[in-house]
């Protein structure tokens, strides 16, 4: 053997050993998808794909990061267990009510087992889904705190339609309210003008924290697509606001936004009552993962529960520091438990294979399906790969209503029938379920649903039915990008 036949041959025995590695590696703890998209790339493109394992392969945030949520977890669990029965909601309460599905105590338990908050009554809500309006409802709140003002949004931006909001906690800083801002650091420092957000909350003396910071520089590093997605503001522990809105303007600051007439159209939902603690511990949780202070707060009073105040709601958190996709888990009993209606809700749409079944099984027994996405979206990769599971859905039949552009439905909800819907900052798409910590607010209340619905009529009166004919009529160059974009969505 020559000296050249040499080093082939050992280039050759490292490939098929780095390979037969992978085989075994790859695979562990992920989902068959994302196992095989990862593999394909890492055989097709080895080097890079996988430099690109290396870097993405770990969907878990760092250690230090769990241990912290695992000790708020205790917390939680210890702090409910004081909470006298006219807070906490037992399978006993729910059973008593002939409205809620019998499945209904069982999905409370898994999420207070796997999230650490019990289901509370006594709360009131109001539904925001202009996007001026709760930006201003917000505003109003924090003008009349007295004592806390907690702010939690992927993304904050000082713009002119946002200006009042940051006016108001300047305000409410300068009359000795505690202030506290978090927002997301990668997602903000995307904006245009994030050094002027950071210097209007300095100017304004306005504490705050960037989330999971991206600064290998300074030692403090984890995979920089792990994202804080959440959307919460809590008022003096007892008024709270929560779903799908960034505090930003609606076109997102983007030059080609505005030129299109590119616009959000969004859903929050104020609560007041017990839910606006459970909130609140989310926030002070966040908050003790980014500067190490945990923070006290008020013990929720019990509160006398009427047809004024009887919303019975749990606050359901998720993301890579939890051991389960909670979300993931309550979509499904959520999805598997409609028995004659189901509204999806939700701007980016790539659900993983378990939601898939659970969504298209719902449809071929006979629930009447109804799936509200966007006309066009602002991120194509992500677009062509929901559109990919068009075919499927409509084939089971479930309907698709495309919400008409130049608009962005952004509103994220679910509803089952006549008393249980979701509403939240998660998309049902397997970013949400594994990569973000997100927030849902599950309620069991007929009137929240009613909402819903009626909401759901307005958004379907601006869509365009999308019909199985129609669909198998687009160009074959779209399947090939839709097929593409599917396959690398998975890679998580």
């Amino acid at each position: 053997m020559t000296t050249g036949e040499f080093w082939v041959a050992l280039a050759l025995a490292i490939d098929i050993i780095f390979r037969v590695i992978a085989l075994v590696i790859v695979p562990r703890n992920r989902r068959p998808q994302t196992a095989m998209a990862w593999l394909l790339a890492i055989f097709f493109i080895p080097y890079f794909g996988f430099l690109a394992f290396i870097a993405f392969g770990s969907r878990r945030l760092p250690k230090k990061r769990r241990e912290k949520q695992k000790a708020i977890n205790g917390l939680l669990r210890a702090r409910s267990s004081l909470l006298g029965s006219g807070i906490v909601v037992t399978p006993e309460d729910i059973s008593s009510r002939p409205e809620f599905p019998r499945w209904l105590a069982q999905t409370v338990h898994m999420n207070e087992r796997l999230g650490a908050m019990p289901m509370v009554a006594g709360n009131t809500f109001e539904l925001l889904p202009e996007y001026h309006s709760s930006l201003a409802a917000m505003t109003s709140a924090i003008r009349e705190a007295q004592h806390t003002v907690h702010v939690e949004f992927y993304i904050m931006s000082s713009d002119e339609v946002t200006q009042d909001f940051f006016e108001a906690l300047g305000e409410a800083a300068a009359r000795g309210v505690e202030v506290r801002v978090l927002f997301d650091h990668l997602a903000s420092l995307r904006i245009t003008g994030y050094r002027d957000l950071v210097a209007d909350l300095k100017r304004r003396r306005v504490e705050f924290r960037a989330m999971l910071p991206w600064q290998p520089w300074r030692g403090v590093y984890q995979r920089f697509d792990l994202r804080n997605h959440r959307k919460l503001l809590v008022v003096d522990s007892q008024i709270a606001f929560t779903g799908s809105q960034n505090i930003i303007e609606p076109g997102y600051r983007k030059k080609r936004h505005r030129i299109s007439g590119l616009t959000w159209l969004d859903l929050m939902i104020k609560i007041e009552g017990p839910i606006a603690d459970s909130l609140e511990a989310l926030f002070v949780s966040d908050w003790y993962q980014e500067t190490d202070e945990l923070l006290e707060t008020p013990q929720p009073e019990p509160t006398v529960t009427d047809e004024s105040a009887s919303l019975w709601g749990q606050v359901v958190p998720s993301g890579p520091a939890f051991e389960g996709e909670n979300n993931l888990r309550l979509f499904n009993a959520m999805v598997y438990g409609a028995r004659e209606r189901l509204i999806l809700s939700s701007p980016y749409f790539v659900p993983d294979e378990s939601m898939r079944y659970a969504i298209t099984t719902a449809a071929e027994r006979g629930v009447d399906v109804n799936l509200m996405v966007s006309e066009i979206a602002d991120q194509n990769f992500v677009f062509y790969a929901q559109r990919s599971y068009y075919d499927e859905l409509l084939l089971a039949g479930v309907k698709i209503w495309l919400y008409r552009k130049p608009t962005i439905l952004h509103s994220k909800f679910i509803v089952v029938d006549d008393s249980m819907s979701v509403i939240g900052s998660s998309n049902i798409d397997m970013r949400s379920f594994s990569l973000n910590l997100e927030v849902s607010l599950l309620m069991a209340d007929p009137h929240v649903v009613g909402e819903l619905g009626d909401l759901f009529e307005t958004y379907r009166h601006n869509s365009v039915p999308l019909t199985l004919e129609k669909w198998r009529s687009r160009p074959l160059y779209q399947r090939f990008i839709e097929g593409l974009a599917r396959l690398t969505a998975t890679v998580q």
